[in-house]
């Protein structure tokens, strides 16, 4: 796999070397079993795979060369590239703007900028309409395009299924950057739809069976549906693609359920089933189900709590938080700082975003095992951070050095 040039900050030697050595020992990614750092009185366990994942660097190298090809040149970013407050703080601080917040929500007007302006498209990709303003103004968007390959390939996914007739479901967060995306392209092929979780499959599937009238349908998915969807035959043939950030195995349970849907109330077989249901499991992305997996074998270690590091927004860091949290206090931090001190952490709800202080999180016992992981906007050099933060605690930021020179 192809090598990024990514800046130094968001490197870590401690966490080079432990990824190094597991992906010496199990080529294959087969041990999903986490990593142990013995300080004495805690010890760290590190998920078998975390942190920036290949269209994270992509967009970081791709961003960060053309700040440095590009001296007094005006350059914009769409939205956030990624979701890292670090990382979006640092491009900030070289003097990029960002022209849309992480809703839509326009923060310097399309009719500010030039043709000579650079405009970065990030790692989440964009729409066809916004595509097609900075086209029409004579930006080069394809030459600063930093949209996630795995992404692109949903959208390519998204286009074959639609040439074939079918209608696209999407499961995704309808707000998020990258939902947004992929419905303008999945729509302008095909009919399209966009469902949040498994609850509102159940009631999409409703209007397939006939147990709801079509009539409510566009009340109830209001402002998610594509332009003239016509609820009484465009679900009659569908497929599943995804926001390649939600959980894996919901995507495939929404998908195995609609499918099971379609096969009953037209009365087909494994071997038919093609006719009105495609096949799109190829669509997942590959660091999402790393990063879950090696969540889940993590858990299987006995621990007294978990930290998830992520930024609050995002939404892959924000589903690792919740599998933890299905076994485990699990507290969630963007940045060692919410590690007050021994006694209080500042915890992020990956729910509602609230923010509280939570006091004697640590439990009282020898030695502390704390389970640790990271999203894949998250760089490397932050967990390094959490680590050392948590061993000074312990008076033992001395053994997290051996771990850099062993």
């Amino acid at each position: 796999m192809k090598q990024f040039t990514i800046p130094n900050i968001y490197r870590s030697d401690l966490i080079s070397k432990v990824k190094e050595l597991r992906k010496s020992a199990d080529k294959l990614k087969k041990d999903f079993s986490p990593t142990l750092l013995d300080l004495g009185a805690v010890q760290i366990f590190l998920a078998r795979h975390f942190g920036f994942c290949y269209g994270v660097e992509n967009a970081i190298e791709i961003a960060f060369n053309t700040i440095d090809q590009n001296p007094g040149k005006k350059i914009y970013l769409l939205s956030e590239m990624i979701h890292n407050p670090q990382v979006n703080a640092d491009l900030i601080a070289r003097g990029v703007h960002f022209l849309q917040d992480t809703y839509g929500k326009q923060i310097i007007p399309f009719d500010t900028i030039t043709k000579d302006d650079i405009v970065i498209i990030p790692a989440f990709g964009t729409t066809i309409e916004i595509e097609k303003i900075l086209f029409n103004k004579g930006i080069a968007i394809e030459k600063y395009n930093t949209t996630c390959p795995f992404v692109e390939k949903v959208w390519n996914r998204g286009e074959q299924i639609a040439e074939k007739g079918y209608s696209i479901v999407i499961h995704g967060k309808p707000k998020h950057e990258e939902t947004r995306a992929t419905f303008s392209h999945a729509s302008a092929n095909t009919p399209s739809v966009i469902v949040n979780d498994m609850a509102e499959t159940i009631e999409l599937a409703k209007y397939i069976t006939g147990e709801k009238t079509t009539s409510h349908f566009y009340d109830e998915f209001k402002g998610r549906f594509s332009e003239g969807f016509d609820v009484s035959k465009d679900l009659h043939k569908i497929g599943v693609i995804n926001q390649t950030t939600q959980l894996a195995t919901d995507t495939q349970a929404i998908s195995d359920y609609l499918k099971n849907i379609i096969q009953h109330h037209f009365k087909l077989n494994e071997t038919n089933i093609s006719e009105r249901f495609a096949d799109t499991r190829d669509t997942l992305c590959y660091a999402t189900n790393d990063n879950q997996s090696a969540v889940v074998g993590m858990l299987k270690t006995e621990a007294d709590i978990a930290i998830v590091v992520g930024g609050y927004n995002s939404s892959n860091s924000s589903h690792l938080v919740e599998l933890c949290e299905a076994k485990i206090s699990t507290y969630f931090i963007d940045s060692p700082d919410k590690l007050i001190d021994k006694t209080s952490i500042l915890h992020c709800n990956w729910q509602t975003k609230e923010m509280s202080t939570i006091n004697h999180y640590l439990p009282d016992t020898t030695p502390l095992r704390i389970l640790i992981t990271s999203g894949a906007s998250c760089p490397d050099a932050i967990v390094e951070q959490v680590i050392r933060k948590i061993a000074g605690f312990f008076e033992s930021e001395g053994k997290v050095d051996s771990y850099t020179t062993q």
